[in-house]
């Protein structure tokens, strides 16, 4: 058969160009370290590859979020590490004051270092994190959620919203807490708080609440307590009220009611009342108690005699209570904080696990073996030389050589 001197070109050149092209693509697969170029190479491991590159993407994006949700609780946790400071040094002042023998002036100087110590709360409630987000302001984070009002005290203009972050797949993340949350609320286990009534004008002085029997009927109401000249009773404040206890008034023996217990030393005059209330019902805003602090202490006790002790000492007794209460809450509201940066610390070290398998399988998908690849490149390099070599000689055999 003959074979055209076109045809012999058009052959010899469609071979070299096919072996270029393989030799060309395992150069590529060389220089991408890349099993496949193209979805059509292989398109199953093509899918596989490209789920789990979405899958690693997820992962660097919840990474992300988790460290951003760390920093978010990391501000929160120190402007409430100052908090409880703050309601510590309250609470050592607030013992400081009632020592009976320092005078109004000391009692003032006192109520200047709680009121100073009033301010910097305010100031770590209305704490922003450097991008003009307040910290306790819920959803209201562009405005400070705490603001003075005329009568002195300051007001929450925030919400109780709390920010969420997809910190993984099924957990979304609180990343802060509200204003109301912690500082106008106590936990659920507080106990009761006592006060006095401003028109009293005996010398009775409240000791502890505590509890005798928290199965009795009218456990967990709030009560108030009314002296004549020779007894005491004890109602509800239910409408109607509903008498707890009556008796008469025995020195140095407590009052029980209700499943409590409160002692009273000194004498209460005829028609003094004294408030026993359960944390949530007495008054839960720290910065109301810590200003009828400072009002208390700032009030001179000279010519008042015994009475006006005995009122200082309950007002004394009935912050304490208060600023403890708050306190207590606040620490678990940290206690929470921590909790959630340990589960962030705990998802991160899952996340890293899983992107270290995912990273292993997508190797294993698209890694190309260099050994194989460069077996292949000198063997596709040396078919096209002999290709090319025996082109060249067939090319110049010509029947004027053998003339």
């Amino acid at each position: 058969m003959r074979i055209s001197t076109q045809s012999f070109y058009e052959q010899n050149v469609l071979a070299m160009g096919q072996q270029q092209q393989k030799l060309f693509r395992v150069q590529q697969q060389l220089a991408t370290n890349s099993r496949f170029l193209s979805a059509g190479d292989d398109p199953v491991g093509a899918a596989r590859a490209l789920g789990t590159s979405q899958s690693l993407s997820e992962i660097s994006q919840y990474a992300t979020s988790r460290q951003r949700a760390s920093l978010a609780l990391s501000t929160e946790e120190n402007a409430l590490d100052s908090v409880t400071s703050i309601l510590q040094n309250i609470k050592t002042l607030t013992v400081a004051a009632g020592n009976g023998t320092i005078s109004d002036a000391d009692r003032a100087s006192l109520a200047t270092a709680i009121q100073s110590a009033y301010d910097q709360l305010v100031g770590v409630a209305n704490t922003d994190d450097g991008n003009g987000q307040y910290l306790f302001a819920g959803f209201k984070s562009g405005s400070p959620p705490f603001v003075a009002t005329a009568g002195g005290g300051v007001q929450y203009v925030g919400d109780q919203g709390q920010r969420l972050m997809q910190v993984d797949v099924a957990r979304q993340m609180p990343t802060s807490d509200d204003g109301r949350t912690i500082f106008q609320s106590v936990q659920g286990s507080a106990g009761y708080v006592a006060s006095a009534a401003a028109s009293n004008t005996g010398t009775g002085v409240f000791g502890p609440v505590s509890v005798t029997n928290a199965t009795a009927p009218n456990y967990g109401k709030d009560f108030t307590i009314t002296f004549s000249a020779t007894d005491y009773t004890v109602t509800t404040k239910d409408t109607p009220p509903v008498v707890a206890a009556t008796g008469p008034i025995t020195p140095d023996t407590p009052i029980s009611f209700g499943g409590v217990q409160i002692k009273f030393t000194g004498t209460p005059a005829a028609g003094d009342s004294f408030d026993v209330s359960t944390a949530q019902n007495a008054g839960t805003d720290v910065f109301a108690a810590i200003g009828e602090l400072v009002t208390a202490l700032r009030t001179p006790l000279t010519g008042g005699g015994a009475a006006a002790q005995a009122k200082l000492q309950n007002a004394l007794a009935t912050a304490n209570v208060k600023v403890t209460n708050a306190h207590d809450n606040v620490l678990t509201v940290l206690s929470s904080v921590g909790s959630r940066r340990s589960e962030i610390d705990a998802l991160d070290s899952g996340g890293a696990a899983r992107k270290l398998q995912e990273e292993a399988y997508l190797s294993s998908i698209e890694d190309l073996d260099p050994y194989s690849a460069i077996a292949e490149f000198y063997q596709r390099q040396s078919s096209l030389q002999a290709t090319q070599m025996t082109f060249a000689k067939l090319n110049s055999i010509s029947l004027f050589n053998y003339l």
